[in-house]
């Protein structure tokens, strides 16, 4: 079963749950994660692009650090007034619950779908987008934004599961990489 509508009404959803949070998980992250699922997803024709477009537009609405949610309870409620199958959302919610770096110690996601979801992900945090989203944290200091690079960003090149997101990910790394060179010149 097809679920354009669902992805279309997916992207409202969003709209209306991300109202009023700005910063690393809001609306616009959840658009760029999308749109670089979607270019990844375009490489595996044998991926199911339902689950992956659903999975990256909702793969923050039940983050623990923005909501009190639990059991993906509002994807499900999403997913619920959709009609989509209980087989589809448990996938969607699978590929959801597969793709955190702090909450799975690094693991790539069993499916092909959560991997790209997760790459997806991943991508949104290195490069220029990666740098600004370090630096908007609020209360982090310049040298704990710093060592963020050192302990999450400067690995997830060398994490990403599909060669399309490795392939993305060797300009963005090379782009922190020359940056944290130029930060560091300046600051000493």
């Amino acid at each position: 079963m097809k679920y354009e509508d669902v992805v279309k009404d997916a992207f409202g959803y969003v709209k209306i749950i991300f109202a009023g949070f700005s910063g690393r998980h809001d609306e616009s992250h959840t658009m760029r994660v999308y749109k670089n699922a979607m270019k990844i997803a375009k490489e595996y024709p044998s991926c199911d692009m339902d689950i992956v477009s659903l999975a990256a537009l909702l793969h923050d609405v039940d983050d623990y650090k923005l909501f009190d949610t639990k059991n993906n309870a509002n994807a499900r409620y999403f997913l619920d007034g959709e009609h989509v199958d209980k087989d589809t959302t448990d996938k969607v919610c699978r590929a959801i619950n597969e793709i955190s770096f702090s909450r799975n110690n690094g693991k790539s996601p069993d499916t092909l779908e959560g991997q790209i979801v997760q790459d997806a992900v991943r991508l949104d945090s290195i490069g220029a987008i990666g740098i600004a989203r370090v630096f908007s944290h609020e209360g982090r200091s310049y040298e704990d934004s710093i060592a963020r690079f050192d302990e999450k960003l400067l690995l997830l090149k060398d994490l990403m599961n599909t060669p399309k997101a490795k392939q993305m990910a060797v300009e963005r790394h090379e782009f922190m990489v020359r940056f944290l060179e130029e930060f560091k010149k300046e600051v000493e």
